[in-house]
């Protein structure tokens, strides 16, 4: 069965740091570009990091220099480290490919507030 589960999230103050970790089971991730989404309340899913097979990665312009992606093809694991959060920050977090998508998981929410 082709799943993918988030995890990682929580309540972090501004300024604070948090790592998502995105787990796939029946999926053989070193095939394909993979990517972290977010959505926030009452606002549509959107993009937010993209690590291709070759590892270049590229990012939404509000988190460039503050998150990175990285894969893990051995652990069939995709990662996003988030530094210096803000509260716009604050969303459901999920992993999917980039082109080829999934079903969504679950996500994992973080929120930045003090």
């Amino acid at each position: 069965q082709e799943q993918l589960v988030e995890s990682g999230g929580g309540l972090v103050q501004p300024g604070g740091s948090l790592r998502l970790s995105c787990a796939a089971s029946g999926i053989s991730i070193g095939f394909h570009d993979m990517a972290w989404y977010r959505q926030a309340p009452g606002k549509q899913r959107e993009l937010v990091a993209r690590v291709a097979t070759t590892h270049t990665t590229n990012y939404e312009d509000s988190v460039k220099g503050r998150f990175t992606i990285s894969r893990d093809n051995a652990k069939n694991t995709v990662y996003l480290q988030m530094n210096n959060l803000k509260p716009e920050d604050t969303a459901v977090y999920y992993c999917n490919g980039y082109t080829r998508r999934w079903n969504w998981g679950q996500g994992t929410q973080v929120t930045v507030s003090s």
